[in-house]
């Protein structure tokens, strides 16, 4: 633990002293009394709010790169294995009442809502000491990125344990957390409410980010570099839920609700938006990154969580750059899903960087067959400078530009500005289509592929399947029940859907 905080401390937010950190867990951060007595007591809170998200538990590993995977079905699974690898067996087939699939399920349940109460707790302080901050400004961006935290957690408490948002015959309540500790008693709200809420605390970020963001006079890089800022704690804007980053969430909250216009409108803004000396705020970056080594895409996150030991998750479970398997329950492919996944790209792998950078195509199993291997985490330890792993390497993104580009082009009533974003788009991945879409229909039954290529091992097929309520996943030959996407809440929770 001691050797995590200091790494993050280290990078995220370069807090003055490691040695001072204060522990801010959910379920002891109100015992810290002088906690928000000052400035730096809100700053070493909210930096412990955003260590809490990239736990292990959720978005760390098990909300990006394997547990939520496994819901879509994303990763090869050998079934004469399940004994070794009992919650990828349980998640993969929808199995969530095995003690595996209700144990795994809870952990990302309790992540959450840890990370949840640590951001209610600076929520409430703001209201009662905000003033000890002593500068409205910063004041302001602490309460933004705060709630921010707190919506999009809650957003992916909706997107798991949640009703379909369409088409769906179930209806479920959930809980919305304002409280300040996760043993408090949250309200359960219906759907509707539910998202009301999430749109109150993400629209309320997004007007206090707006005034108050050191990004909205400066760009990205420029505070990359701490010689630009006069206070650390207002650099590497990308490791924060900044003000684009908190546009770029409600055009994905839009998106899965059915606010397609709206969301439509948003990812534009964000595609063309400008610095104040006219340059992009941020533009696609496949082309540099990849051949760089920068296989997360950093240059284009629009927020990413800083990990440490994110090479030795993309050796251990992914693999990444590594020879050989070893054993058959990694998170892979087979040669056969690999050639899938760009099969609606006729041609491609000759040329699309995402295939020749991004798959170790070189892995043997066990039987000597050909698994190929997902590097998007892994990097060349010996090429790595100590800027580059804070800021290109040592990163899982949380929300990339990429996405914004979908979701303008699924939304899109116009094919011509389609054609216009998918030039881009592919441009970035070194690929040209000769047969461009001639329907908006053949837009939409594009793009799933596209995000399941584009973000595989980020954790966002599931969602997509379940906005789109999908009867069948890629590599799945089941039929998929309205039951599979929706997580059952933990037994060791209040459940108001079990009342007769």
């Amino acid at each position: 633990m001691k050797k995590y905080i200091l790494a993050f401390c280290a990078f995220s937010l370069l807090v003055s002293s490691c040695g001072e950190w204060l522990d801010v867990r959910g379920e002891n951060i109100q015992k810290e009394k002088n906690q928000y007595e000052t400035y730096k007591g809100f700053r070493d809170a909210l930096t412990g709010c955003y260590m809490t998200m990239s736990d292990n538990s959720i978005y760390g590993k098990n909300l990006t790169m394997t547990h939520i995977e496994n819901l879509a079905d994303s990763w090869f699974f050998n079934e004469s294995f399940k004994d070794n690898v009992e919650p990828q067996y349980s998640l993969s087939f929808h199995k969530y009442t095995t003690d595996a699939g209700r144990a795994s399920i809870k952990s990302m349940y309790a992540g959450l809502f840890t990370t949840i109460s640590s951001a209610n707790v600076i929520i409430k302080n703001i209201a009662e000491n905000g003033g000890n901050i002593g500068d409205e400004k910063i004041c302001n961006m602490i309460h933004g990125e705060a709630l921010a935290i707190r919506a999009y957690c809650q957003f992916d408490v909706l997107r798991m344990f949640g009703q379909l948002p369409k088409d769906g015959t179930k209806k479920v309540l959930l809980p919305y957390s304002y409280t300040t500790s996760i043993d408090e008693m949250p309200s359960y709200y219906d759907y509707d409410a539910y998202v009301a809420n999430i749109i109150s605390d993400v629209t309320t970020a997004e007007n206090l980010l707006k005034e108050s963001d050191p990004i909205m006079s400066s760009t990205f890089t420029a505070l990359n570099n701490t010689s630009n800022v006069n206070d650390i704690f207002l650099a590497y804007r990308q490791a924060r839920l900044n003000y684009w980053a908190v546009r770029a969430l409600h055009a994905r909250i839009d998106m899965y609700i059915g606010n397609t216009a709206e969301a439509h409108d948003i990812a534009l803004q964000i595609i063309n938006a400008k610095n104040t000396d006219g340059s992009n705020v941020i533009s696609l970056s496949g082309v540099s990154d990849l051949k760089a080594g920068y296989n997360a895409l950093p240059n284009e996150c629009l927020f990413y969580i800083s990990k440490y030991d994110v090479n030795s998750y993309a050796n251990n479970d992914l693999i990444g750059g590594r020879s050989v398997q070893g054993r058959d329950f990694h998170y892979l492919l087979t040669n056969n899903m690999l050639n899938d996944l760009f099969a609606s790209l006729p041609n491609s792998t000759a040329s699309h960087n995402r295939y020749l950078y991004l798959w170790n195509r070189n892995i043997k199993n066990i039987t000597s067959q050909t698994t190929p291997a997902l590097k998007k985490y892994w990097y060349d330890e010996s090429k790595a400078s100590t800027y580059n792993l804070m800021t290109q390497y040592q990163i899982v993104p949380m929300i990339r530009l990429s996405e914004m580009y979908l979701i303008a082009m699924e939304s899109s009533n116009s094919l011509e500005e389609v054609l216009s974003l998918y030039s881009t788009y592919m441009s970035d991945r070194e690929f040209t289509l000769y047969t461009p879409f001639t329907s908006l229909d053949e837009v939409k039954a594009e793009i799933p592929n596209e995000y399941q290529r584009e973000f595989i091992g980020e954790g966002q097929m599931f969602y997509v399947y379940k906005r789109l309520a999908a009867k069948k996943m890629r590599w799945n030959s089941e039929q998929i029940k309205e039951d599979d996407y929706i997580l059952p809440l933990p037994s060791s929770e209040y459940n108001p859907n079990n009342k007769n």
